[in-house]
C-alpha cells in the first residue's frame, strides 16, 4: 500500500468515526421513512399525484449522466437540463472564484427564466460544493420547488478540499436541500450531523441503453474490464495474466482506449465475465457502489466484483454476481467461471434479472419521490391515489 493510500484510509476512517460519535452524542440515527418530514414537498406531491411534474435539473453531462438520469426524470413530465459544461465552464477542479460565482448567477437566473413558462415542482442538482453556494439553493427553494441533490462520490469525498470558502464535497451545501441522495450507507450519519436529510438510494442503469441482447450472441472475450486505468486496476490486471488470465481492458489509459456507450454494452455481453473494481480513487480498501455494479447486469453480462457489503443490498451474491476479496481469490473463481460454462450462465441469467426488475433509473427515482412525498415506495411512478402521512 502507497503512502499515498494510507493516507486517504486514515483521512477516511478518523472522518467516519468522529461523525459517528456525534451522531451517537446527538441522538441522530437514519431512518428512510422519516425522510418527508423536512421536505419542502406540497407542490411537488400534487404534481406527482396529476402526473404534471416539471423539473429543472442542473446535471453536467460528462458520459452517462444525460443517458440515465434525464430519461428517468422525463418519465414524469417535462425537464428543463441545464449542463454547465455546455455553457462554457470548465471541469469543476479548474474552477476559479470567478467561476463559481458565475455559475451560481447563471443557475439561478436560468431557473427563474425557466419559471416563466410555468410552475417547477423539482429542482434536481447533481453538484458539490465545488460549483454551487447554499444561498443559490435556498434561492430557488423560495420559489416552491423541492430541492434534492444527488452524490455518488461522499464515501471518501463529503468534505473534500477546502477551495474557495466551502468544501469541495457535498457537506458545505448538503442542508440546504430538501433531501440528499446518498449512494453511500455509511454517509448518512455524516449529513445528520451537519443538519441535512439523507436518503441511500444506489446507482441504476436505464435498460434502454444497457440491455440484454434478445438471443444468445457469441463470446468474444473471456474476461473484460471497461473502465479508466489507475489505482489498483493496472496492477490486478498484471496479477491476473501472471497467473493466466488474460484481461480486455477499454476505457482512458488502457491501450485499446475508451469506447462508446453502444460498444460498452456489447463488450458487456459479448464477454464471458465482466471484471469491477469497487475502491474509490486509488484505494482497495475503501468501497462504495458503483454504476457498473448494476449496468454490466442489466446489459446480460456476469459481473464478478470486489466485495463491498453494501452489495448484499442489491444482490444475492455469488448467485446473481460474483465477489472477491483480492488477487488470488479473484483468480481462483475467474478460473472456476470460466470452466465452469453453465454455472456461470445461471449466475447471469440470475443478476439481469434482479437488474432488470429492481435496479433501474425509473425505480431509484421512484423510491426517492415517494419518500420525498410521504408515501410508501410502490411501483415506478405510481403516486396517485396515495394518502399522505400526518407530520
Amino acid at each position: 500500500m502507497t503512502f499515498k493510500e494510507l493516507t486517504r484510509l486514515a483521512r477516511v476512517g478518523w472522518e467516519d468515526a468522529s461523525y459517528h460519535r456525534r451522531a451517537r452524542r446527538m441522538g441522530l440515527v437514519y431512518d428512510e421513512a422519516a425522510v418527508h418530514r423536512r421536505v419542502q414537498a406540497g407542490p411537488l406531491a400534487e404534481a406527482l399525484a396529476k402526473g404534471r411534474l416539471r423539473t429543472f435539473a442542473a446535471v453536467r453531462h460528462h458520459n452517462w449522466e444525460a443517458h440515465n438520469l434525464l430519461p428517468a426524470l422525463g418519465k414524469l413530465g417535462e425537464v428543463v437540463h441545464f449542463d454547465w459544461g455546455a455553457e462554457g465552464f470548465p471541469p469543476d477542479s479548474k474552477w476559479t472564484r470567478e467561476h463559481v460565482r458565475d455559475f451560481n448567477a447563471l443557475l439561478l437566473a436560468r431557473f427563474e427564466a425557466a419559471l416563466k413558462d410555468g410552475p417547477i415542482q423539482l429542482f434536481f442538482g447533481y453538484l458539490t460544493g465545488r460549483n454551487v453556494r447554499p444561498e443559490t439553493v435556498r434561492a430557488i427553494r423560495r420559489h416552491g420547488a423541492a430541492a434534492a441533490n444527488l452524490c455518488l462520490d461522499d464515501r471518501a469525498k463529503f468534505k473534500g478540499k477546502w477551495k474557495h470558502g466551502a468544501w469541495t464535497g457535498t457537506c458545505s451545501i448538503a442542508a440546504a436541500f430538501d433531501v440528499c441522495w446518498t449512494s453511500t450507507r455509511t454517509a448518512c450519519e455524516k449529513y445528520l450531523v451537519e443538519g441535512a436529510n439523507p436518503i441511500f438510494l444506489p446507482e441504476g442503469a436505464n435498460p434502454g441503453i444497457y440491455h440484454a441482447p434478445a438471443e444468445p450472441v457469441p463470446f468474444d472475450h473471456d474476461v473484460s474490464f471497461v473502465g479508466q486505468c489507475y489505482g489498483m486496476r493496472p496492477k490486478f490486471v498484471a496479477a491476473l495474466a501472471e497467473r493466466g488470465i488474460r484481461v480486455e481492458t477499454f476505457g482512458f489509459g488502457w491501450p485499446n482506449g475508451p469506447i462508446p456507450v453502444e460498444k460498452m454494452v456489447e463488450v458487456y455481453h459479448t464477454s464471458r465475465i465482466n471484471l469491477g473494481f469497487g475502491g474509490v480513487g486509488n484505494s482497495a480498501l475503501l468501497v462504495c457502489l458503483k454504476g457498473r455494479d448494476f449496468e454490466v447486469p442489466m446489459s446480460g453480462g456476469l459481473y464478478v466484483t470486489q466485495i463491498n457489503p453494501e452489495l448484499a443490498t442489491a444482490y444475492a451474491l455469488d448467485r446473481e454476481i460474483v465477489c472477491y476479496r483480492g488477487v488470488d481469490d479473484l483468480a481462483e473463481k475467474l478460473h472456476h467461471l470460466l470452466a465452469h460454462p453453465d454455472e456461470a450462465d445461471r449466475i447471469r441469467r440470475a443478476g439481469h434479472a434482479r437488474a432488470a426488475s429492481e435496479h433501474t433509473w425509473d425505480h431509484r427515482f421512484a423510491r426517492l419521490l415517494a419518500r420525498m412525498v410521504g408515501v410508501e415506495p410502490a411501483a415506478p411512478y405510481a403516486f396517485s391515489n396515495q394518502k399522505q402521512p400526518q407530520p
